[in-house]
């Protein structure tokens, strides 16, 4: 009897490390179980900075599709999505988790990415929520829609206070795949943002309410306060990588291949400027393959105004240039640059230009023009030579003009919708809607709908946002705040 209780008690003693429950069994526990702010930071930053897009391209002009009638192209816009949202609630959780386990020099990153998002939602819609907004677990399911005013004014106190933060001392952050955890390229990243905002209210530079003017010079008389992008080595891009879920995002894509070509407009434009980056963008058309690459006659584009069948038709005779095949070839292509000097140079032209601040818009202009051209392969001999002819140099009058085509032209495939704003505000370039295929009474528009889920949700708040900005409705044509004189 004794044997038998002794061997009951070593089966127990054997047993009990195992007395665990079922749940127990299906954690690792050599994982981390909770997101770390370096994973969603790395999260954050592919979501921001992946900014190509070919219905951008198709939006603005410079590619058009002949499988169908995109709405895109065609200027049939309807519902935007509030998807931006969820990115946001990223950031909130990067900026949770990084107060949890005391890492502060996240904070900046979080107001940069919540400026980033906030700023995009805004730019497409008008107003929106804003300060109830990222609330769920308070219950504030229905937050309200601020004013777009109060928004932008926001975004520039973020930015502002996320400079701050980034001291020379400021201690490097984890899953950076932007910097490497640089703090100091991201102090130049704020400050950069800053004056791409601040640019973006050119409509109401006089106002001295806002003051707008006096904060961008205020940013770019004081380098050491609020250092900015000096070369194209600072730009806020995503590079690419011939690894799984990383590679450029139209690689082996069947549809950029056959049936998206290079818009008539855009195409006559660089051929006008003698703009080598005409061939970097397009491949020569099939009835033009046998000339030189840099034969500019053997380029050609369909209107993006034009029907569905008039540009088939035209696609079938061999007269028009698809994109070239690298971004459709190669996995890694080029990096998607969603901020970058070479825009900023444009954004300090043009502030040159409009007097708010001193030095020369020319230098500023030429700048920008150069870590373009550099971006897209093009020796500096064709950088010279483009830069002296005269229809490309400033003359006065039609500086502004000059300056955002530029910038427009530098956006080929790359910086997301700011092309597009930057048309909304300055009318430069014309996007053409003389063709049979545009709708909206040939109208290009100003703004995205607001998300159906929020009719269905919200359905007060957006109402009364509505009904607050545009007495006709919610509509595409209608005139935000960011716009009106």
């Amino acid at each position: 009897m004794k044997k038998i209780f002794l061997a009951l008690l070593a089966l127990v003693a054997l047993g009990a490390p195992g007395c665990k429950k079922f749940s127990e069994f299906q954690t690792d526990p050599n994982k981390s179980t909770t997101a770390t702010p370096d994973l969603l930071l790395n999260t954050v930053e592919q979501s921001a900075f992946q900014s190509t897009s070919l219905n951008v391209a198709l939006a603005i002009r410079q590619m058009a599709v002949t499988e169908s009638a995109s709405n895109y192209q065609y200027y049939g816009w309807t519902r935007g999505d509030f998807s931006n949202y969820n990115n946001l609630r990223q950031v909130i959780k990067m900026e949770q988790s990084a107060a949890t386990i005391n890492k502060p020099e996240y904070l900046p990153l979080s107001k940069f990415f919540r400026a980033w998002y906030f700023l995009q939602l805004t730019q497409n819609f008008g107003d929106i929520p804003y300060s109830q907004a990222l609330q769920g677990e308070q219950n504030q399911t229905t937050p309200v829609y601020d004013k777009q005013e109060s928004i932008y004014l926001a975004i520039l106190d973020d930015l502002k206070a996320a400079n701050g933060l980034i001291t020379s001392g400021t201690p490097s952050v984890q899953g950076d795949i932007i910097y490497g955890g640089n703090m100091q390229q991201w102090k130049k990243a704020i400050n950069t943002l800053s004056l791409r905002v601040l640019m973006s209210l050119s409509i109401k530079a006089n106002n001295t309410t806002y003051n707008f003017k006096q904060r961008f010079a205020d940013i770019v008389n004081n380098p050491a306060q609020y250092p900015i992008f000096g070369s194209n080595a600072d730009n806020a891009q995503l590079k690419f990588y011939d690894l799984d879920n990383d590679r450029y995002p139209y690689y082996n894509d069947n549809s950029i291949q056959t049936a998206y070509y290079m818009e008539e407009t855009f195409v006559d434009m660089l051929k006008q400027l003698k703009d080598p980056r005409l061939f970097s963008f397009a491949q020569k058309a099939p009835n033009h393959s046998s000339a030189a690459d840099n034969d500019f006659t053997a380029y050609g584009g369909i209107k993006g105004s034009d029907p569905v069948d008039v540009n088939a038709k035209r696609q079938v005779s061999g007269e028009i240039s698809r994109i070239n095949p690298r971004f459709y070839s190669n996995p890694t292509n080029e990096p998607s640059i969603a901020m970058g000097y070479g825009e900023l140079q444009f954004i300090l032209a043009e502030a040159a230009a409009r007097g708010w601040i001193s030095g020369s818009a020319n230098s500023y202009y030429q700048n920008g023009i150069q870590a373009s051209m550099s971006f897209y392969g093009i020796d500096q001999a064709g950088i010279n030579s483009y830069l002296a002819q005269a229809a490309v140099q400033l003359s006065g009058a039609d500086n502004i003009q000059k300056i955002i085509t530029q910038k427009y032209i530098a956006s080929f495939m790359n910086s997301g919708w700011q092309p597009f704003f930057e048309n909304r505000r300055t009318s430069f370039p014309t996007f053409d809607v003389s063709g049979d295929g545009v709708l909206n009474n040939k109208r290009v528009p100003k703004r995205f709908l607001y998300p159906q889920t929020e009719l269905q949700l919200n359905q007060q708040n957006v109402n009364d946002a509505i009904k607050r900005q545009f007495p006709g409705g919610d509509d595409i044509n209608a005139t935000t705040w960011i716009i009106q004189p």
